[in-house]
């Protein structure tokens, strides 16, 4: 009989090697399906807007963006933003990190007016060309970004760009040089509630005493920033160290000369490489869909705003229209029946505006629906244009015999006649437009209950005062 093997017997790796390899193999096939998962909902999402010209006019700028994350998923770039105030060496910083100047630096003032980009590419050894490995997705793209000092004269708008970049980044590193100061307290803790990964970077240490420099960092760790960050999260580093060397000339004369020293950037670049391998990939992923989510709200506010300004629109031209073919009518009949051909014609021009294919059929059944579930509207209108119609043709009978005598009365009763199958006509619009933009669904509370409520918040008087000065400026011809 085969013996079992002992614990912890070598057979070319331990079960608890095998554990970890099995966690961590899917740990990195789940982030792999969100990842593509991700790409599919954002290219679904780009490619469905389903914007009119007009929609899309005024949008441009949301729609591009939310092209760029595409991009940036297809591509898969990382994207690592720096702030900081003025002064704390974040283009010096960044500059470091790639290994060469490609930020603008100034010694007076901040000198970056507009956000910088570079690619950036990192090893996990650190040399030659920065590259960053992702398990499972082979070379990455990663880009930096310098933002302006956030205590820029133009402050609001440097405030609205650093929120911009800080909501596309994946990870942000937030430059101090010293001891924090109240706005860098307020600024970093607006920045967490973005939700990024935030590295505090305690930069420029090479110009304190060891003691005053540890002096200083605990200071921080322990009260300005514990209840944003861990101790994890901050990094000391030295961008752009002063060497001051001693020089003597010809005279004998002794004097210092001040030339920059090598970068000390590793423990910084070390805490970027573990926080990309560990979490890259998911880092990519989640804070793209959650850009792309907050610029698709936008646009959908827009979309609904647009396309609420276009029915209402639509509304009222047919209930002028129906208005005025009711009070220039004088045959009951066909005041009633031409009112439910324009109903109808107000119906299907809403579906085709809210994008909802609906047939002719399909707009009288939903008519129906509506007129029976608004009751005792629909019956007063019936009943008032029943008697109206018999008074105004009485009147304009009469009128050719009088000649033109019983005229004002004729267009009084003409004209509020219209006026009560305009109000209705208005009403029929307003329930069609709220089911629709409710995705042709009456939602749980059912017809009777939207009906009810929308009815409830029409100024019927005040609709039908409308309906008639405007009515009466048509019949009449005055303007």
């Amino acid at each position: 009989m085969t013996s079992l093997p002992e614990p912890n017997q070598n057979h070319g790796s331990t079960w608890e090697e095998e554990l970890d390899h099995a966690i961590f193999t899917f740990a990195d096939i789940q982030a792999e399906l969100n990842y593509k998962q991700a790409k599919t909902a954002l290219h679904n999402l780009v490619k469905g807007l389903d914007l009119s010209n007009q929609e899309k006019s005024g949008l441009e700028a949301q729609i591009a963006d939310l092209e760029t994350m595409l991009d940036k998923l297809e591509s898969m770039v990382v994207q690592i933003a720096a702030f900081g105030m003025v002064g704390r060496g974040k283009s010096s910083l960044l500059n470091a990190l790639v290994g060469e100047t490609v930020f603008e630096t100034g010694p007076l003032h901040g000198v970056t007016r507009t956000e910088q980009k570079v690619n950036w590419s990192i090893t996990k050894e650190d040399q030659g060309a920065l590259k960053a490995t992702f398990p499972t997705t082979g070379q990455s793209q990663i880009e930096l970004v310098d933002t302006p000092g956030l205590d820029e004269v133009d402050g609001e708008t440097r405030a609205i760009l650093a929120q911009q970049v800080a909501k596309q980044a994946d990870l942000i590193l937030f430059v101090i040089s010293g001891d924090m100061t109240k706005i860098e307290q307020v600024a970093l803790s607006q920045l967490r509630e973005v939700g990024k990964p935030i590295i505090l970077v305690f930069n420029k240490v090479d110009q304190y005493p060891e003691a005053d420099r540890i002096a200083i960092y605990e200071k921080i760790r322990n009260e300005r920033v514990k209840e944003l960050l861990s101790p994890d999260e901050i990094v000391m580093s030295a961008a752009s160290p002063v060497v001051k060397t001693a020089v003597v000339d010809q005279d004998g004369n002794r004097s210092l000369k001040l030339r920059s020293g090598e970068a000390r950037v590793d423990d910084l670049k070390i805490k970027i490489l573990e926080i990309l391998q560990r979490e890259g990939k998911a880092l990519v992923a989640l804070n793209t869909m959650l850009y792309a989510d907050a610029v698709n709200e936008q646009v959908v506010q827009r979309k609904l705003i647009i396309r609420e300004q276009n029915a209402n629109d639509l509304i009222w031209k047919a209930v002028m229209t129906k208005a005025l073919a009711i009070a220039l009518n004088p045959v009951t009949v066909v005041d009633i029946l031409s009112g439910v051909v324009i109903d109808i014609a107000l119906i299907l021009g809403l579906s085709k505006l809210y994008s909802i294919e609906m047939t002719e059929k399909g707009a009288v059944k939903l008519l129906q629906k509506i007129a029976l579930s608004m009751g005792g509207i629909g019956a007063s209108e019936l009943l008032a244009n029943l008697g109206l119609s018999s008074l105004k043709t009485l009147l304009g009978v009469s009128s050719g015999v009088t000649a033109g005598v019983s005229l004002a009365p004729y267009l009084s009763v003409a004209v509020t006649q219209g006026a009560v199958g305009g109000v209705s006509s208005y009403g029929i619009g307003q329930v069609t437009k709220a089911y629709l933009a409710n995705g042709a669904t009456w939602g749980p509370d059912g017809p009777k209950a939207v009906v009810s409520k929308i009815l409830s918040s029409l100024d019927e008087t005040s609709i039908m005062n409308r309906i008639k000065d405007e009515l009466m400026m048509k019949v009449t011809g005055d303007s």
